[in-house]
């Protein structure tokens, strides 16, 4: 029988959390919790995993990556501010490109995990919450940038989609706009759904009925943009205006519009989401959702090296860090009511 972290813990009824800090010798779990641990992990029979406990006792000074697309500029930009935290902090960092895979992603976290590196902070997981959980009830160290997770070993930072969503739409609404399209990523992506979602919220809260075939996906890159608008196009839709749920997709729309002759903001107006440098210097600027992404690679990077170096956070496991809805030329025209 393969006896679990998780296992221990439900006999013990502590979270699998405080079972790792037993197994690791933490100076402030209680002699009682410890001793009910202990019974439980002798019950069982429970044997810790080697590599995971060699992570707690074994410095390399080097911290793995896991990037869902290195192409995309929302991610370098990341990685940019986790890259100069760790060279100040004297630590090496390995980037792993997942090309949106999750087979891949799991492939690149138990080659990583296998080399017992310090740690691995993994860019908008495709893993389930519980096979992140399960991972760190071993003792491996596990950052998340882009996604709130709840367990108390893993720091993570991310924005609220949800509510920049609904911004996004309300600037929409109040250009005039009813129709709106948005185009999705990949359907697995935290980012897709929880955009969807304040999409739609923001439709319900301003009364406006949901459209589904205004719903297309994108894949989160440009090429995807401009084809899912061209299906768009084709079958003839009304519609105004395009929230795009990144700006690479945005780009894709731009080429599209160039292509059909639609004018940009008169007849079609665009919203993205990253703020990538070219937003500011295509023609017409592209409005988009600025999210502080070197500042999340950065602090992340932070709190997994407080994290190692002293098993406990100098302040806070989790980190939500405001957005902000830069206006640009691409969605300011009103339209006449």
């Amino acid at each position: 029988m393969d006896v679990k972290i998780i296992d221990v813990a439900a006999i013990a009824g502590v979270s699998p959390a405080t079972v790792s800090r037993v197994i690791n010798q933490h100076s402030k779990v209680s002699t009682k919790t410890k001793d009910k641990v202990m019974r439980a992990i002798e019950q069982l029979g429970y044997h810790p995993n080697a590599a995971a406990k060699n992570l707690r006792s074994q410095r390399t000074m080097t911290i793995g990556v896991i990037v869902p697309d290195i192409n995309n500029a929302y991610y370098a930009e990341i990685i940019k501010g986790i890259e100069n935290i760790a060279y100040a902090r004297h630590y090496k960092v390995i980037i792993c490109d997942a090309h949106n895979l999750k087979e891949r992603e799991v492939e690149y976290l138990n080659l990583l995990l296998d080399r017992t590196i310090d740690g691995v902070i993994i860019i908008t997981p495709l893993l389930a919450d519980e096979e992140l959980f399960q991972l760190a009830d071993k003792g491996y160290r596990i950052g998340i940038v882009g996604k709130y997770v709840e367990h108390d070993q893993i720091p993570c930072i991310y924005t609220d989609n949800v509510k920049f969503s609904q911004e996004v739409v309300q600037h929409l609404v109040e250009a005039g706009h009813q129709d709106i399209v948005f185009l999705n990523g990949y359907p697995e992506a935290i980012d897709s759904y929880e955009r969807l979602e304040g999409y739609l919220k923001a439709l319900r809260n301003h009364e406006i009925p949901f459209r589904p075939e205004l719903i297309e996906n994108g894949n989160f890159n440009e090429e995807g943009g401009y084809e899912a608008i061209k299906r768009l196009f084709d079958k003839g839709l009304s519609f105004t205006a395009v929230y795009a749920a990144n700006d690479e997709m945005a780009l894709g729309v731009y080429k599209a519009c160039t292509e059909y002759g639609i004018r940009i903001p008169e007849q079609l107006a665009i919203v993205g989401v990253d703020n990538n440098r070219i937003s500011k210097y295509i023609h017409p600027t592209l409005s988009s959702v600025n999210q502080p992404k070197y500042t999340m690679g950065a602090i992340l990077m932070e709190k997994i090296i407080d994290m190692m170096n002293t098993n406990e956070f100098q302040d806070k496991r989790v980190f939500k860090v405001d957005s902000e809805l830069l206006i640009r030329a691409s969605s300011s025209f009103q339209r006449p009511k």
